[in-house]
């Protein structure tokens, strides 16, 4: 698939290292945890969730990223997908727990926002850094009822998301959706399994990509050897039982890097 040109028509800054890139393409039959692959000219072709039908969300962390933030409006990228499996659909009458950490917000936004509209009372775990790392918390209040949790304190409870998660009552959840930083997840990961949820979970992992639609093996995964650009990279908890989560990821070499 070649890629389609993206034109950029709106930027919002959500905190000093996150920007969100509003384009003049619609991906209407997107899934809340579906990604596309971002071709930056002349740097390189990187994933990116989508944070709407017709936008990213993106963390500057590297050399493709940044030169994503010397982009303005007017600018255009490349655009193939959207690819992947994304969170399972929600149902009217379910109760559903979202439980995003930092850039980890991004695809879980439509998430929480797809469940409020089929009807599914919806909670948020939103944690960050900072007060000023937060992002899409209005996104997520207009949703359901929000949490938040700092590391710093400087808004809501002082400390991590399984801080917060310690005190609800998680066996009252139908669904839980998860994405964030892979330690954060990986304690969730332990937290949920602990409290006997880990089959109501989704988690979306975070892998590098070479093709995005399958055919490289370049994100498989340990020890299942399912692939995260095209059985994921939406995963339930059972899937990722024995699995590397929380312990290494692997470089474009495919040699190991832990976490």
């Amino acid at each position: 698939m070649l890629p389609l040109n993206a034109t950029i028509v709106r930027i919002n800054e959500e905190s000093p290292s996150v920007r969100t890139f509003f384009f003049d393409l619609q991906f209407e039959t997107m899934t809340p945890g579906q990604f596309v692959m971002v071709w930056v000219r002349g740097v390189d072709e990187v994933p990116m969730g989508l944070s709407s039908k017709n936008s990213i969300t993106v963390q500057k962390v590297g050399e493709a990223t940044s030169k994503l933030f010397e982009l303005k409006e007017g600018d255009s990228f490349g655009l193939r997908g959207p690819f992947g499996k994304g969170f399972s659909l929600h149902s009217e009458g379910e109760k559903t727990l979202v439980i995003a950490g930092g850039v980890g917000a991004a695809p879980l936004a439509p998430c929480a926002e797809a469940a409020r509209i089929s009807g599914s009372e919806v909670h948020t775990v939103l944690g960050a850094r900072s007060a000023g790392d937060l992002i899409f918390q209005e996104r997520f209040a207009n949703a359901g009822e929000i949490y938040i949790s700092t590391d710093d304190g400087s808004k809501g409870t002082k400390g991590f998301v399984t801080d917060v998660l310690s005190g609800l009552d998680l066996s009252a959840y139908d669904r839980i959706a998860v994405c964030g930083p892979e330690i954060m997840m990986a304690s969730v990961f332990r937290l949920l399994e602990d409290r006997k949820v880990l089959e109501r979970s989704e988690f979306s992992l975070h892998r590098y990509f070479k093709c995005g639609i399958g055919v490289c093996g370049a994100c498989c995964i340990d020890r299942s050897g399912l692939r995260v650009c095209k059985d994921g990279p939406v995963f339930s908890g059972v899937q990722l039982l024995d699995s590397e989560l929380g312990k290494y990821t692997r470089d474009a070499s495919g040699r190991r890097v832990k976490i």
